[in-house]
């Protein structure tokens, strides 16, 4: 391994551009644990590291750590294992000056925080090639990280050959559409392989095994995830008779009441473990309906002959069985943290996608825990001004809010603490078409997530990550990736920045029809605190209503008040269905009884890729309207959904 280290050290300038001044300060993403540089420079001629200069040894201590002494004269390293010689590699090359002949003399002694340090790619939803995914792999392993979790079922395709199921990438890999949204908001069909206009894809067992060897020559292990017992509308369609009711197209979840279906997973993750030897093997268990259970005698009965009285019990049966299967063969089952609805086993690993709550449950509850919160560490999100990008989920996630995530919460013991085993970033691709938006949207908060899994929470400095993160966009961007400009970043919404002083600021706002308690912002007072939202609906400032005809508030100016206009700003994004309102009333009142209205707006509702941003309104044409209370109403359109408002701002 030493000699092979010292081999691969030859071309450690390969990455680095030409022609540059001195470092003054480390440009090292993820920051090493301790770094302190010295005086002059390691020199050497040519394209290469002399070998006789550099000396390593492998001490046995520390998994992936290592200590690096660059001096004038020669590169010493003592590493705990062959991975810790190869994150000195990283290392090295960063150090490299852009120069391409010296490296500075510094002393760095490194460790990483987490064991799980990953990055989730999922291929479902659209397919991408070899190619792409040995280049993510490089990029992660420069970053130090260590899992690359690849997604590869879900309703939008079937990814990974099967022998013994071949209708799995014959049918169930292709559909009618290549855009997710045209087949997700169409009939959703699937087509046989050679279908003309059929779009997918899979990876052959032999495609995943080479894959599986390049990555582990970078350190990195890739860890299947075949989903169950929902999320499986494509294998239900090529295999209905493992559906509650045998027909296809109608479902999205396993029968948990039949046998057959136990074989047939059994049988998938048996091929499966054979041709990935992770340890650790991704069940699923998200965002499973249920429904088809209740009202499924199979179902019905397995729960009876269990003792079981609810269906969330019956979803834990499923997954500790399968968890059991695994165990038998030396393999440790990782599900998203649902797995904990009717009881998790100890001993399988819970991924947090839902909150860091759950995390702090799941750690609390004795499972190992890889924390993985949307709300940070999801990258189909927009990282700054949507009309500046492409298409995404929606939603806000600025290379900042990844960078502030701490995976540790305060309050846990150190018991549960210890089960927090790692983080990880996630890319989903239902608006991500394409290799060049891939890199998008994972360039630069990759780097921020990678420095958030590898280095000391102390001494977290944004404004120092922020330089170095711009070094390694233009590297990387010379390399040929395809890196979010964070040289032109806008930030948040500009209305967002600061308050706003008007009337009904700090004035009670009567609810006649209620908010949604997950999007509940600042309660009662969130539409008259003087704060507009952000680029997302989730920012904790847009109010969110989905019942008895969406919103519907009357604010109390507290007195008879001279109103001059009334404006109030909606939000659209329609990937998870929030809609700009149909229709719009705005009255006004002296007694809170009688009410005049003052406009009525409406519009036709159009689903797009945009997110958009209006601001409906009331303005007088001459004389000023006397008022105490101002009524503001917003009717949902044919789509339904979600209403968003974040400020009645009254003048």
């Amino acid at each position: 391994m030493i000699r092979k280290f010292l081999i691969v050290l030859s071309s450690v300038m390969s990455l680095v551009p030409v022609g540059a001044v001195c470092r003054p300060v480390s440009d090292i993403i993820p920051r090493p644990a301790e770094l302190q540089y010295g005086s002059g420079y390691f020199r050497f001629e040519g394209d290469s590291v002399p070998s006789d200069r550099v000396r390593c040894t492998l001490t046995g201590t520390g998994p992936e750590s290592y200590t690096l002494k660059v001096s004038r004269d020669s590169i010493l390293i003592t590493a705990g294992d062959s991975a810790g010689l190869f994150y000195a590699r990283q290392t090295l090359r960063q150090l490299v000056e852009p120069d391409g002949h010296s490296i500075p003399c510094v002393s760095i002694s490194d460790s990483p925080r987490f064991a799980w340090r990953g990055y989730m790619q999922d291929v479902s939803r659209h397919f991408f090639d070899m190619d792409f995914l040995k280049k993510q792999i490089d990029a992660m392993a420069a970053l130090k990280l260590n899992r690359l979790h690849l997604h590869l079922t879900d309703a939008a395709g079937w990814r990974v050959e099967i022998d013994r199921y071949p209708l799995l990438t014959s049918l169930a890999a292709w559909r009618e559409g290549d855009l997710w949204k045209d087949w997700w908001f169409g009939e959703r069909k699937y087509l046989p392989e050679g279908t003309p206009g059929a779009y997918g894809g899979y990876y052959t067992k032999e495609q995943l095994r080479e894959l599986v060897r390049y990555a582990a020559d970078c350190y990195v292990t890739i860890v299947p995830e075949i989903e169950m017992p929902s999320h499986s509308e494509e294998v239900l369609t090529a295999y209905p008779e493992l559906s509650c009711t045998g027909e296809p197209y109608r479902h999205s979840d396993f029968c948990i009441g039949k046998e057959e279906t136990f074989e047939f997973l059994e049988n998938i993750l048996t091929e499966i473990m054979d041709i990935f030897p992770s340890q650790y093997i991704h069940i699923g268990g998200d965002e499973a309906s249920k429904k088809a259970w209740t009202e499924c005698p199979l179902c019905q009965a397995r729960m009876e002959a269990l003792g079981l009285t609810h269906v969330d019990e019956l979803q834990s049966y499923m997954i500790r069985r399968i968890g059991t299967f695994l165990e038998s063969h030396g393999r440790t089952p990782v599900g998203w943290d649902e797995i904990m609805q009717g009881g998790a086993d100890s001993t399988a690993v819970v991924m947090v996608w839902r909150g860091v709550d759950q995390g702090v449950r799941a750690a609390e509850g004795g499972n190992r825990t890889i924390m993985s919160p949307g709300a940070f560490c999801y990258f189909d999100t927009y990282q700054d001004d949507p009309s500046t990008l492409p298409p995404a989920m929606g939603g806000y996630t600025p290379l900042s809010k990844v960078y502030s995530f701490e995976p540790v919460p305060d309050g846990l013991d150190s018991a549960a603490a210890s089960n927090i085993i790692g983080v990880q970033a996630n890319l989903w691709c239902e608006y991500i078409p394409a290799e060049e938006h891939a890199e998008l949207m994972i360039y630069p908060r990759l780097y921020a997530l990678a420095e958030v899994a590898w280095s000391p929470a102390s001494g977290r400095d944004y404004g120092d990550f922020h330089r170095r993160a711009l070094v390694l966009c233009e590297r990387m961007r010379a390399d040929g990736y395809n890196v979010f400009d964070l040289a032109r970043e806008v930030g948040d919404r500009p209305a967002s920045q600061q308050s706003v002083e008007h009337l009904a600021r700090g004035c009670k706002v009567i609810y006649n029809a209620p908010y949604n308690a997950t999007y509940a912002a600042g309660g009662d007072t969130a539409l008259t605190d003087g704060l507009h939202g952000g680029w997302t609906y989730g920012d904790g400032r847009w109010q969110g209503f989905i019942s008895r005809g969406r919103l519907d508030v009357t604010v109390d100016l507290g007195r008879l008040t001279d109103v001059r206009s009334v404006e109030a700003d909606f939000i659209q994004v329609c990937g998870p269905e929030v809609f700009l309102p149909a229709e719009v009333v705005i009255s006004a009142s002296e007694d809170g009884s009688e009410f005049r209205e003052l406009r009525r707006i409406t519009r036709e509702v159009v689903r797009d890729d945009r997110v958009t941003f209006v601001t409906d309104g009331w303005h007088a044409a001459g004389a000023f309207v006397s008022a105490r209370y101002i009524r503001v109403q917003a009717r949902s359109g044919q789509f339904g959904g979600w209403v968003f408002t974040d400020e009645i701002v009254v003048r």
